[in-house]
């Protein structure tokens, strides 16, 4: 497929959601720099999508903010502008009680999950602003976490919590330089993250129970989709889920 003319840049896009979500974009002719800590997966999806050089793989720890500043002037040099950003990038801590918790595992979360966020949409937003046609649209992954917590999961719930507040300030802000801004939060998208779910999780009663799972290609397409809207129209938050999942009600 020749290039649609737009550009996104995907974070954690060698595995699981980044992965279906940057496979998608290509097919839908976007020029799609792929970010992740490991350059051999995403390698892999830049072969998987056989789009030549409308791929671009860029290994960068989100949380540094020089390797993000990096990254984003490769970007800008390779394909020249910047439409969309999929801020998807992130990391739990083990399940265990808070208390329990180190300080270095909530800090890994932390600068991934939610700095690594702010970074990536900071130079975003440089580059939207500045290029022409000004602006573009930033969609963050904020998780069913970002309305709920599951069992012993402070530190990933915290920073999908917070996740929504930059949604909301990004939206606010950028909304002068036609820069639009929307979240979709997630609920157990079959991947290499939720295999768990098929095997039995802790409920909030104590129990264990195996949990309903989608296809994660469901949540690519409701990204493309909202992507493909006009600057002028926002999708502000969105959740996707398996149908089944304990989060409405409940249980």
């Amino acid at each position: 497929m020749t290039s649609n003319g737009k550009v996104a840049l995907v974070t954690g896009a060698g595995t699981g959601i980044g992965k279906a979500v940057a496979l998608a974009l290509l097919r839908e002719g976007y020029r799609v720099a792929l970010v992740g800590r490991r350059v051999e997966p995403l390698n892999e999806v830049a072969q998987a999508s056989a789009a030549g050089d409308r791929v671009l793989a860029l290994p960068c720890d989100v949380g540094n903010p020089d390797a993000v500043r990096a990254a984003f002037d490769k970007l800008h040099q390779t394909f020249g502008r910047l439409d969309l950003l999929f801020n998807n990038a992130g990391v739990g801590a083990p399940a265990v009680p808070m208390e329990e918790l180190s300080f270095e595992q909530w800090q890994t979360v932390v600068n991934i999950n939610l700095t690594g966020s702010f970074l990536c949409a900071q130079q975003a937003i440089r580059l939207m602003k500045a290029q022409s046609p000004q602006g573009g649209r930033i969609i963050n992954n904020g998780s069913i976490s970002a309305h709920a917590p599951r069992p012993h999961s402070a530190p990933y719930t915290a920073t999908k919590h917070a996740i929504t507040g930059l949604t909301k300030s990004i939206s606010l802000d950028c909304r002068q330089y036609d820069i639009a801004c929307g979240q979709i939060d997630i609920g157990n998208a079959q991947t290499e993250m939720a295999a768990r779910m098929a095997k039995g999780v802790l409920q909030a009663n104590g129990e264990i129970a195996i949990e309903p799972l989608m296809d994660v290609n469901h949540v690519a397409d409701a990204v493309v989709h909202m992507a493909a809207l006009p600057l002028a129209t926002n999708v502000q938050f969105m959740t996707i889920m398996a149908t089944k999942m304990p989060f409405v009600g409940r249980g």
